[in-house]
């Protein structure tokens, strides 16, 4: 079984377990993502299923390996006789994703992994019970700052004068 999907201005054929390179997608490594833009979905001995141009319900599931950049790229302009050019670089910010699931009436939606979220929000409100019971702390008292002493040139200086 293998889709067609549509990201980044660009279109990709996909199987489950793929791992592919797509235009930087806003997720961290490990998240699991879904793409709705499918063109189409061909299953093993059955015709293919063509949208126009997308398919109603179908969903691609994948989960993001790493964030990258791309290879960098010189961009140089020269215009002949006038004394001019121009050199840039540039390099892109891409995704690592892994196909994990193909689905093309929608059922087999992967949940997204916000378990973490949760376990940092419920630390948070213990930290914020535990601050509210503890009384509060006095600041220490600051002290004076103490004078230096004056740098050697300046003393020796001050001596040959004398």
């Amino acid at each position: 079984m293998f889709a067609v999907i549509k990201t980044g201005g660009k279109q990709y054929r996909v199987q489950k377990e793929d791992v592919f390179v797509v235009e930087k997608l806003v997720a961290e490594a490990g998240d699991t993502i879904q793409f709705d833009q499918v063109l189409m979905i061909c299953e093993d001995g059955k015709a293919p299923t063509v949208g126009s141009p997308m398919l109603d319900k179908a969903i691609v599931s994948a989960e993001v390996v790493r964030q990258t950049r791309g290879e960098k790229i010189i961009i140089f302009k020269k215009r002949r006789r006038q004394n001019s050019r121009r050199k840039n670089g540039h390099r892109q910010d891409l995704t690592l994703v892994k196909i994990t699931d193909i689905s093309a009436s929608g059922t087999k939606k992967a949940a997204a992994k916000k378990a973490p979220a949760k376990k940092a929000a419920d630390a948070s409100d213990d930290t914020k019970a535990a601050a509210e019971k503890a009384p509060a702390k006095k600041a220490p008292a600051q002290k004076a700052p103490a004078k230096k002493a004056p740098a050697k040139k300046a003393a020796a200086k001050k001596a040959d004068k004398e």
